[in-house]
């Protein structure tokens, strides 16, 4: 009876393994679903949460400029894809200056949307595409 008792919870625990192991992948393989959401895999910030510079630039974006820096405005690849997946061109970055700082510095807004003036969702990052937090209003 020892022996049938070492096999069952042999059995039992390979079978909780594979459990884990298929679930794991099958909410995995419905993520990208989920992620076309602007900032479901995100955290947040409030608009007021953003430093002065980042709410200055945000203002900015829906005027449609003029921006600081020579390269706000233009395509982001996303190439680290933690932002929802999108075709290329959706993404468009912008500088958040850091007093101080006599270059661009880490901190970034990145819009996506087909009218930059208007995008559907933009998203913060301090830490130069690390982690990205949606604005909210």
């Amino acid at each position: 009876m020892g022996l049938d008792r070492i096999r069952w919870t042999r059995n039992w625990a390979v079978s909780a393994a594979l459990l884990v192991a298929i679930s794991t992948f099958v909410v995995q393989a419905r993520s990208p679903a989920f992620s076309s959401l602007p900032g479901s895999a995100v955290a947040s910030v409030a608009y007021s949460g953003l430093p002065v510079q980042g709410q200055e630039v945000m203002s900015q974006i829906r005027q449609g400029g003029p921006f600081r820096y020579e390269k706000d405005g233009t395509v982001f690849g996303n190439r680290e894809r933690l932002l929802p997946g999108q075709k290329r061109g959706y993404y468009r970055e912008y500088t958040v200056p850091t007093p101080g700082l006599n270059h661009r510095g880490a901190r970034r807004i990145v819009c996506g949307g087909l009218k930059p003036r208007a995008p559907d969702g933009c998203y913060y990052t301090e830490d130069h595409y690390s982690s990205f937090r949606l604005i909210v209003q």
